[in-house]
């Protein structure tokens, strides 16, 4: 599959001709991500950044003589005037009548019908037989910054439809395929849900004996209920008890749970925390017992270890109860069971302990109709080619039903269970490996039955157009959520806060959850200490939570996630400065801050003169790097004689995009010639200010 073509913000400055800084603004307002003049975006994005620049209204430059008669004249269209003492005599008819476009003529009252969840912006144009660039400004007028491919809603598209002469009726259709996992019951009748095996992930702290219980649930459980069955890792297998299943996540922690949920599904129903006897709560465990929280489903208690000298169940409970999970045998409604994994004792107290919980949590589906299911793992294998291991969660899918799973699509050529067994069909709660689909599937994408392979098709190139769209979505900032806000649509603020020690951390805690704003609070879901880790970012993914750092610094792999799931981490050092921003977006008023950054300082050491450029600068970078596209700064002597920006980089003949420190280069810039050896050439990019 090939890329769509992408252009640098530098580049695409010199052609609108406007400085980098102030494109970069325009990008802002715009809603695309872009930081610094080296930074892409991709062609669809930069025809919305020319329609943008080209549509704005452009100063009629006029001589001083006629600059006089100015208040005698009314100019069409409020178009700003500059004098020039330069310019020559404009004719006043001209400047009375500026240009402005034709808006096109449309035949009267002509009927399209557009779908109640809006329509992309592309294919509007087209029913409209307009040119997306007309929509597109129209769009712009009143506000409304929308791409090729994203969707305008209905109301808009309605609104548009009136202004070029059509008449747009709004269709509800039927609710249909790709129902939400979330909303299952509310949508079907009572009367079809039966109750299904419970689906269980086991979380805690490491060497508190995750891997050990698992093991030992499934070799006491497992062997019993399928002996003679050859067990394979799909990510989840179900054992048997009073004739009745559980189903039990095999993921590595709550880090994979949590990935899971930011996908958009609720996958588990239960969490098994595990906890030593001998070492008690530990900060794994907490956060565990967060990222719980965070999915909303309740939490057993495993006191695991109960067979060592120094276990302490008191000291355990006491530890938990401070957590606000509150042991039943101390008056609360936390369900803690002994256990040791070791010695394979308890294991049938916290199984029965599962099954009652899920009997008040009246776990059910409905298992008539088509399937929908979640990828847990997925992988591409000799033989067999592309695997998905699938959660069911509703309906029952069968051998040769066509299907589409994220942006890829597929026919069931065969079901193989846990155990490795061929299956004819699969019912809620079942975790099975599905054989056929045309290509690897990504863990967390959801699998919907459909009625046949062509629909299947559509929908998976649907969703592959979406998938790409919210790919270059921006990130998820702080100043967004102020804006969301004052447009009156945003609540409670969710913030995961990570301090230097303990002590900042929980006087930041006191005095976030003080901040109250007409209602509205802050909500921390996580709060450690520590640097950011991968965990933090994807339990903010999964809660739609901001990331506070206090005094402490983002790990690699957690600043990657980050960087491309949009999720947004201020860094602080200063506690009422963090406070004051906190509040402010919870008031509306948060604004972004900007800064220049210095990149690199070259020499000019001597200069050369071509025809197609002009002149160019020979220069010796002496530190940081030389970069196309960046604001540029002359001096000599110690005085600033021009500013602008990089337009041209080499070295040697060859254009490049950086020069790094210790090189040779030439720099030209378009419109200044006037390069002496000695001059000092240093550069900068302005980018949005860390707040501290």
């Amino acid at each position: 599959m090939t890329q769509a073509k992408k252009i640098k913000v530098g580049v695409l400055a010199e052609e609108l001709k406007k400085e980098t800084k102030d494109l970069l603004v325009i990008l802002k307002n715009l809603d695309i991500p872009a930081k610094t003049a080296a930074s892409s975006i991709d062609k669809e994005a930069a025809d919305i950044v020319r329609e943008f620049v080209l549509s704005e209204v452009k100063p009629v430059v006029i001589k001083p003589s006629v600059a006089k008669e100015l208040p005698e004249i009314k100019v069409a269209n409020e178009v700003p005037v500059v004098v020039d003492q330069k310019q020559p005599n404009v004719s006043l008819p001209v400047l009375a009548q500026p240009a402005v476009p034709p808006v096109p003529v449309l035949p009267p009252k002509v009927k399209i019908t557009v779908l109640s969840d809006g329509i992309v912006l592309k294919d509007f144009a087209e029913m409209l037989r307009l040119k997306s660039s007309d929509i597109i400004k129209e769009l712009m007028m009143k506000g409304v910054f929308v791409t090729l491919n994203q969707k305008i809603s209905a109301d808009i598209a309605k609104e548009l439809g009136l202004k070029f002469n059509y008449d747009v009726e709004i269709d509800v259709p039927a609710p249909k395929a790709q129902k939400g996992l979330e909303s299952e019951i509310l949508e079907e009748d009572l009367d079809k849900l039966q109750v299904r095996p419970p689906v269980v992930t086991i979380m805690g702290h490491v060497d508190h004996g995750k891997t050990k219980l698992l093991d030992a649930i499934r070799s006491t459980k497992v062997a019993e209920s399928e002996a003679g069955g050859i067990t394979q890792h799909i990510g989840a297998y179900q054992v048997k008890i009073k004739n009745r299943k559980i189903t039990f996540l095999d993921t590595p922690g709550h880090e994979a749970f949590t990935a899971l949920r930011a996908r958009g599904a609720k996958i588990t129903d239960i969490a098994v925390l595990v906890v030593a006897a001998d070492d008690g709560v530990m900060p794994q465990t907490i956060e565990a017992i967060d990222h719980a929280r965070a999915a909303g489903v309740p939490i057993i208690v495993a006191i695991n270890k109960i067979d060592k000298v120094d276990a302490n169940l008191d000291r355990v409970k006491q530890q938990l109860s401070e957590m606000g999970l509150q042991p039943e045998d101390w008056g609360g409604t936390t369900v803690t069971v002994p256990i040791s994994a070791r010695e394979k004792t308890g294991i049938d107290d916290l199984l029965e302990m599962i099954l009652l919980v899920a009997d008040m949590q009246e776990i059910k589906a409905n298992p008539l109709g088509q399937a929908v299911g979640i990828v847990i793992e997925s992988k591409l294998e000799k033989g067999r080619g592309p695997v998905a291991s699938v959660l069911i969660k509703k309906g029952t899918i069968k051998v040769g039903d066509s299907f589409v799973v994220g942006a890829t699509s597929g026919r069931v050529r065969a079901l193989v269970s846990y155990d490795g067994k061929r299956l004819k069909e699969a019912l809620p709660s079942t975790p099975v490996e599905i054989i056929g689909t045309s290509e690897v599937p990504v863990p967390g994408d959801i699998l919907q039955v459909m009625d046949s392979e062509k629909e299947a098709k559509v929908v998976a190139e649907r969703n592959r157009d979406k998938t790409k769209s919210t790919a270059a979505r921006h990130h998820h900032t702080l100043e967004d959520f102020s804006n969301e806000v004052k447009e009156g649509e945003q609540a409670d603020l969710n913030l995961i806060v990570k301090a230097d020690v303990e002590g900042s951390l929980e006087a930041l805690s006191a005095s976030l959850k003080e901040i109250n704003v007409s209602g509205r609070r802050v909500k921390i879901i996580h709060g450690a200490v520590g640097n950011i880790a991968e965990s933090d970012v994807l339990l903010a993914e999964a809660s739609e939570a901001f990331v506070i750092a206090f005094n402490v610094e983002v790990a690699p792999r957690a600043r990657e996630i980050s960087e491309a799931e949009g999720i947004e981490i201020k860094k602080y050092n200063i506690i009422y400065k963090l406070l004051d921003d906190v509040k402010s977006a919870m008031e509306g008023l948060l604004k972004p801050e900007y800064e220049e950054v210095k990149v690199g300082t070259a020499e000019v050491r001597e200069t050369f003169k071509y025809s197609k450029v002009g002149v160019i600068a020979g220069c010796f970078v002496k530190s940081g790097k030389m970069v196309r596209g960046h604001g540029l700064r002359l001096s000599r002597d110690g005085e600033k004689i021009y500013e602008g920006k990089v337009e041209s980089l080499k070295r040697f003949k060859e254009d490049v995009k950086e020069v790094g420190e210790g090189y040779e280069c030439g720099i030209a810039v378009v419109g200044y010639e006037n390069f002496k050896a000695g001059d000092i050439i240093e550069t900068f990019e302005v980018r949005e200010k860390t707040r501290k």
